[in-house]
């Protein structure tokens, strides 16, 4: 669906020339059996991008089934993925099928693949490589037909470098890598996810909301949304509970936004474009030159030194 260049690619709802670049990688990818590999923050939509990839496969009609690899200890994320068989451990008391069996010809989804512990990284690695598997306490390796997909928010080659992951998992997993921009990056996007959310509520609520009043929208496209969009979501959640009325006021939002924002511009090392870019868009979002120097935490002394440094 393409109305007013908003686009609604598999959920994923943007305007941002970034994002269009994101939903064609997708595509792309999608008609292929290469694994891939998703970063971006916690809420920009890692498993919207997994699921669009399923959608858009020719696995669409087998199944797409996800697992956190942050949320199970070693041993039942082991148990989880591979299975195991009758008497494996205390409390195996029948044959227990993973989800790399469960998802037989389909996708399977490994979110924040960066905390998978070291054992179940050597363990995934003979997987991909060797297109079979040994359940838990099992003898009888069984063949997989999954295509992966995986996630996290950290840059894996970090982690690599600090031992944390092996690299030669990190070339298997990363054939197609996808980064998804946080909101913050683009901002054009806020106020049609917005509303969004607005129509959703509308259609399931007894209020309905008609207009946000511009202190309440102020607030909002000046907000650093550190959740991206999962917290854009639950802010709008929060407004139609504790609001009433066909107006999205400024007190109707969560106390943050009646709280002093940090400055953008807290890393004295940051690098050259990314200090000018603040800069830029600081200037272009805040009502005088003031207000922008305060906004990135410099005195107005040393805001103007730098906008003519840069050439702004």
């Amino acid at each position: 669906m393409q109305l007013d260049n908003i686009q609604n690619f598999h959920g994923l709802i943007s305007r941002s020339p970034a994002m269009r670049d994101v939903f064609q990688i997708i595509q792309n990818a999608a008609e292929t059996e290469a694994t891939v590999l998703v970063r971006g923050e916690s809420g920009s939509g890692k498993e919207l991008v997994a699921r669009a990839i399923h959608d858009l496969s020719g696995r669409r009609d087998a199944p797409f089934l996800a697992v956190n690899c942050a949320a199970l200890s070693s041993n039942l994320l082991e148990s989880e993925l591979f299975g195991h068989v009758r008497g494996a451990f205390t409390g195996a008391i029948k044959d227990h099928h993973g989800l790399f069996q469960r998802a037989h010809g389909g996708t399977l989804f490994l979110d924040e693949i960066a905390e998978l512990p070291m054992e179940l990284q050597a363990k995934l690695l003979r997987v991909i490589q060797e297109r079979n598997f040994l359940p838990v306490g099992g003898v009888t390796s069984m063949p997989v037909n999954v295509r992966l997909v995986a996630a996290t928010h950290r840059a894996l080659r970090e982690e690599v470098k600090n031992g944390r992951f092996r690299e030669d998992l990190m070339y298997r997993l990363r054939v197609v890598p996808i980064y998804l921009p946080p909101l913050r990056e683009r901002r054009e996007d806020i106020s049609v996810l917005i509303w969004h959310f607005i129509d959703q509520h509308n259609a399931a609520n007894r209020r309905k909301i008609e207009k946000i009043e511009p202190e309440a929208m102020r607030l909002l496209l000046d907000y650093s949304w550190r959740g991206n969009i999962r917290e854009l979501q639950n802010v709008v959640e929060y407004a139609f509970a504790v609001g009433r009325g066909t107006i999205l006021k400024s007190t109707e939002l969560p106390p943050e936004f009646r709280e002093t924002p940090s400055p953008i511009i807290q890393n004295k090392s940051m690098p050259v474009e990314d200090e000018k870019s603040a800069i830029e868009r600081a200037l272009k979002e805040s009502k005088n030159v003031n207000a922008a120097a305060q906004r990135l935490g410099m005195s107005r002394a040393t805001f103007w030194r730098k906008r003519k440094l840069y050439g702004i």
